[in-house]
């Protein structure tokens, strides 16, 4: 098997086992899907797999400011402009569904509200894009939330199942559970922040995975398992997450659930390199690998994806080693809009402008060129 033979994810046939990972960009000013965004992904459209940036479910799960929502709709118009798109050149593409929970701000939330969380705990060092005090946009620390009550965690659940509808009325061949990264599913997950006492607290694994569990339940049932994937980031911290001893534990018994729910995908994204000094990477490294290999056992016929710091050269290796079956690749992505043919003919890639990555116009979003010798 190489990277550039086509693939069977769940209901979608894949050109290739190359995937475009999620990256936020804050290019909709009214937090719709543009003509712009659409040119974007469409340049990218070789990719076997699309998955679009967080999308937010709900005003209230916003923590950036200028990203295209999923949950009015004019923001289901846009987005369908923007399916439409990629269709018409071959592509595929998933709707990343997004609820930032504590990652937030005041000034984004409606009448000001403080946003929600499992906790009423700060992200401590934590930023969002929002406004800042004189109005203007800009990274702000993050505010400090107040708790679910029990009875919103099922509004919150319905939310997820009523975006999954909306990404499918808008042309998305499916959708990604966003359970990464320190966003809100995660702090349900983590019991160093997760201090509830209902029946989603961190007393138990059961409890912990409760409120997973019911997205992707809900999401699958609204539109079929089969076009429904989860993004994890086991030992990440970003965001104030702090490392626990269950995550082992918790990894394991999340990738079980997911195969008995027979979802298309788990979706993992490795963040070893962003926090560990080389000798604690190298052994993070390890950790990670035993367990893709635990996951990867566990999960059956659902499909796993690893992202973070790829290369040909480590897709094919995991690839080789039966340790993944799609490789997600990011910021590649940014400057190289032909990367898998890039990577499939061994061409140099171009390194994109990190001052053009969050906001702006089209300079550094959609004028980088393909490939030309």
């Amino acid at each position: 098997m190489t990277l550039f033979e086509a693939y069977e994810l769940g209901a979608t046939t894949l050109d290739n086992r190359i995937v475009m990972a999620p990256m936020t960009r804050s290019r909709a000013p009214d937090d719709i899907a543009t003509e712009q965004i659409a040119l974007h992904y469409t340049q990218r459209g070789t990719a076997g797999l699309i998955i679009s940036e967080g999308t937010p479910i709900s005003r209230e799960g916003q923590g950036y400011l200028f990203n295209p929502g999923i949950y009015t709709e004019e923001q289901i118009k846009g987005w369908k402009l923007v399916t439409d798109s990629v269709h018409s050149v071959g592509g595929k593409m998933f709707a990343q569904l997004w609820h930032v929970g504590r990652v937030s701000h005041t000034s984004i939330q409606i009448d000001g509200k403080a946003p929600v969380s499992a906790t009423s705990k700060q992200a401590q060092g934590a930023v969002a894009f929002a406004y800042t005090d004189d109005g203007a946009p800009g990274f702000v620390p993050t505010s400090t939330p107040r708790p679910l009550t029990t009875e919103e965690v099922a509004r919150v659940v319905e939310d997820f199942a009523q975006a999954a509808e909306n990404a499918i009325a808008a042309g998305f061949d499916g959708v990604e559970i966003h359970g990464a990264n320190g966003y809100l599913l995660e702090q349900f997950l983590n019991p160093l922040v997760n201090d509830r006492t209902d029946r989603y607290s961190a007393d138990t694994l059961e409890n912990r995975l409760r409120f997973v569990f019911e997205v992707v339940d809900a999401a699958a049932a609204r539109v079929g398992a089969d076009r429904v994937g989860i993004r994890i980031s086991p030992y990440g911290q970003l965001f104030d997450m702090p490392l626990y001893p269950q995550i082992d534990e918790t990894y394991s018994a999340l990738c079980a659930g997911m195969s008995q729910r027979g979802i298309a995908y788990v979706h993992v994204m490795d963040q070893t390199h962003f926090f560990m000094a080389e000798e604690g990477s190298a052994a993070q490294e390890q950790a990670l690998r035993d367990l893709l290999k635990d996951c990867k056992t566990q999960l059956g016929k659902t499909a796993l994806i690893l992202a973070g710091d790829m290369t040909r050269e480590r897709a094919e290796e995991l690839l080789h080693a039966g340790l993944i079956d799609l490789a997600a690749f990011g910021q590649p992505f940014i400057a190289n809009p032909d990367l898998v043919a890039r990577l499939k003919n061994g061409w140099s890639l171009t390194e994109p402008d990190r001052d053009t990555y969050y906001g702006g116009d089209a300079k550094g979003y959609v004028d980088y060129p393909p490939y030309s010798g």
